[in-house]
């Protein structure tokens, strides 16, 4: 009798364990290129890895950078709304193709330091997530900055000027427009494809963060860096609906709870890194999260602070809601009664 009462315990034990096994949900989830550096390895990946534990949910992530997947970054959208994936670590300027409105979180001039990037980012949520939701059926959990995104030549530059006649690597068409307005010829690239574009001498600059520069070694191909902020490289989490609509709603809670203060983490972790980075760059101390070069660290004129400044309104503004409200007739005049308003820019 006790050991049919015992048998019938265990029965229940593993009956229970089955059905909890069952319950577990997998995500799969594509990250950050691997080789864009310390906020990938330090803060996204083992953030994914111990997914359960951060949520307190009984949810695994099967997470993946993208770059070790055989999807260019131009395409998360895309591989979202065909149910490929269900939580992507999206590269905001490169989809921005596909979805124009992602571009207003990081026009170039808005968000030049990490202050201004925050205010865009808090006035700018609600619009671009009901966006996304309606468009790719995704939802947007949050967004982080890699930091302020600057030049890295392999010609001498000591003012924004000197960019006549130079190709230089560019990632959106609001920073390609402005590249052209100073002289330069943009160039698109993957930040894959930049260091050996730089060492063949495809393109004499590259644009992206200090510490991005860094882990990928662009100071062995360059020789002066401009820390002149452009954009910011925004980022940002998103979910698909069909995978959020899986969670009851306290369960939601607790995944954006999660997220946030994963990506509050970012924000002040990508500051650290920048200032960090720069010194490392030009071969300065302290360094303590890169590796030493010896790049000429230019002193950045007051001139191309301003140049930079008013291009908002007089370039990139103009241009991105031309292309914009084509695809979402209000897009421009919902980003002027958010951003514009918080930041007094019309």
């Amino acid at each position: 009798m006790k050991l049919a009462r015992a048998a019938a315990a265990l029965a229940v034990a593993f009956g229970c364990l089955a059905a909890h096994a069952q319950d577990r949900i997998t995500f799969k989830v594509i990250g950050q290129p691997a080789a864009t550096g310390m906020v990938q390895k330090n803060k996204e990946k083992p953030f994914f890895d111990e997914f359960a534990q951060r949520t307190g949910l009984p949810i695994n992530a099967d997470y993946k950078p993208i770059d070790q997947l055989g999807i260019k970054d131009t395409e998360q959208l895309r591989v979202m709304k065909a149910g490929l994936f269900d939580i992507v670590s999206l590269r905001v300027s490169q989809n921005s193709r596909d979805e124009p409105t992602l571009l207003g979180l990081d026009l170039v001039g808005a968000a030049p330091d990490y202050d201004a990037a925050r205010k865009v980012y808090d006035a700018y949520f609600d619009t671009l997530d009901q966006r996304l939701q309606k468009q790719f059926q995704v939802k947007l959990l949050g967004a982080w900055p890699f930091g302020p995104q600057m030049l890295f030549c392999k010609k001498p530059l000591t003012q924004l000027s000197d960019l006549k006649g130079m190709k230089v690597r560019v990632y959106d068409q609001n920073l390609a427009k402005f590249i052209e307005s100073v002289g330069g010829t943009p160039v698109p690239l993957a930040f894959t494809e930049v260091h050996q574009s730089l060492s063949l001498g495809v393109v004499d600059c590259g644009i992206t963060g200090p510490s991005s520069a860094n882990s990928s070694n662009w100071p062995e191909v360059t020789t002066h860096q401009y820390p002149l902020g452009f954009q910011m490289a925004l980022n940002a989490y998103a979910i698909t609906l069909k995978a959020w609509n899986r969670l009851k709603p306290e369960e939601q809670k607790k995944v954006v709870a999660a997220f946030k203060t994963l990506t509050d983490d970012i924000w002040v972790y990508s500051k650290e890194l920048t200032q960090d980075a720069l010194n490392c760059n030009a071969g300065k101390d302290p360094c303590t999260t890169g590796k030493k070069f010896k790049l000429v660290d230019v002193a950045v004129k007051p001139e191309d602070i301003n140049t930079v400044r008013k291009a908002v309104a007089a370039i990139s503004v103009p241009t991105w809601a031309e292309i914009c409200d084509k695809a979402n007739p209000t897009c421009s005049a919902d980003w002027k009664k958010t951003v514009g308003k918080a930041l007094n820019i019309q």
